[in-house]
């Protein structure tokens, strides 16, 4: 298995989600705009996982080639992100950010299934390759809260730029592999949708992304207000991600030892705890370190043994798509309404309230994933 080369991709992949997530934030309210406008266009970020993903991966599952289509993407991502430099105003910013964010999301899914199949039957081993996300996350929040601090967030796009050149690097050497033949090749997706504990988990994933979005679009911004510095800032985010980390290396032995469904209902469980803690007690340092820990389980758990359900309800030729559809209603429609609901809230009802509703989106994220009864 190409261990080293398929490991680049995610570190350069989510060193620029690292790059985006603290900080575009902040980039965007001193380039002018307004809270309910910040949040629209983070959910652009979102909001492009629904159709790329799904694009990308009926592209590439017809073609029955990923790393191609992976490459062209990677290199349209890059160009168009160029523009962020020069773009003015909501829409134009609106229209930037869609184009350069539906290129850089489309191909993560076709990667995820090239991933599994390098893996073959060791399919419990894909965190240590996803690890390596986790790491360059860590490596870029470290890297540009320093550097932010240094120099104002005009450095955050630069930074994103050279992540961006990161990732078409690493994906002109990673080698493409298809899925294994065999008796899977009657599956039709929509046959797989009609199955409720399919729907149903997917619903879970949903809600868990919803509980995420005041998360992503206002923590930075939260911090900030509350008189935290952007070093401290950038090192509770490194934080949270560190214990990710942790969490990535011993996956494959919580995988064996636990079902998966046990794993996602405790992981919404501690998502709801997470986001009442930040909303409640931000000026609590401790209580602050305490909830970024919990990070572990709200996304390393998570996504992980997420993603490894996906691989066991969509396999063969409909790969592709299923990591699509993971990603797209996940972290996409999930992602989108996470966004837009917390922006409307942050100025209308404030922080605590916006936080109290992303606990509820984790709580309605629990009762989904116990009435699907997924293995």
């Amino acid at each position: 298995m190409p261990y080293a080369r398929l490991s680049g991709y995610y570190l350069f992949h989510f060193a620029a989600l690292g790059a985006l997530v603290p900080f575009w934030g902040p980039y965007l309210r001193d380039r002018g705009f307004e809270p309910v406008a910040i949040g629209g266009l983070m959910a652009i970020l979102m909001g492009t996982k629904i159709v790329a993903p799904n694009l990308f991966g009926a592209v590439a599952d017809q073609r029955g080639q990923r790393m191609p289509i992976v490459r062209v993407g990677a290199l349209i991502a890059l160009l168009s992100f160029c523009a962020v430099f020069w773009t003015e105003g909501f829409w134009g910013m609106a229209l930037t950010m869609a184009i350069w964010s539906f290129f850089w999301n489309g191909p993560l899914p076709l990667l995820e299934a090239v991933t599994f199949n390098h893996l073959g039957t060791q399919v419990s081993r894909y965190a240590l390759v996803r690890v390596w996300g986790s790491v360059g996350f860590i490596l870029a929040v470290l890297a540009v809260g320093w550097w932010q601090q240094e120099a104002g967030t005009e450095v955050v796009p630069i930074a994103v730029l050279l992540l961006f050149g990161g990732i078409l690097s690493s994906v002109l050497l990673i080698p493409d592999c298809p899925h294994a033949q065999g008796t899977t090749e009657h599956l039709s997706l929509q046959r797989l949708l009609q199955r409720p504990e399919v729907l149903l988990f997917l619903l879970a994933c949903l809600l868990m992304q919803a509980s995420h979005g005041a998360y992503y679009a206002f923590y930075s911004i939260y911090l900030e207000a509350e008189g935290y510095p952007d070093a401290a800032v950038g090192a509770l985010w490194a934080f949270g991600v560190f214990i990710e980390v942790l969490v990535f290396l011993k996956m494959h032995r919580l995988l064996h030892r636990f079902r998966t469904r046990t794993l996602i209902l405790w992981s919404l469980a501690l998502a709801a705890l997470r986001w009442l803690i930040i909303g409640s007690f931000v000026e609590v340092l401790a209580l602050q370190i305490a909830a970024q820990a919990l990070h572990a389980a709200t996304f390393g758990v998570f996504h992980a043994s997420a993603i490894h359900l996906t691989h066991h309800y969509f396999p063969g030729v409909t790969q592709g798509r299923g990591q699509a559809l993971y990603n797209s209603i996940s972290f996409g429609v999930g992602g989108a309404l996470g966004s837009l609901t917390s922006g409307l809230l942050w100025s209308a009802a404030g922080a605590s309230w916006t936080y109290a509703t992303a606990a509820g989106f984790a709580a309605l994220g629990f009762v989904a994933a116990a009435a699907s009864k997924c293995r």
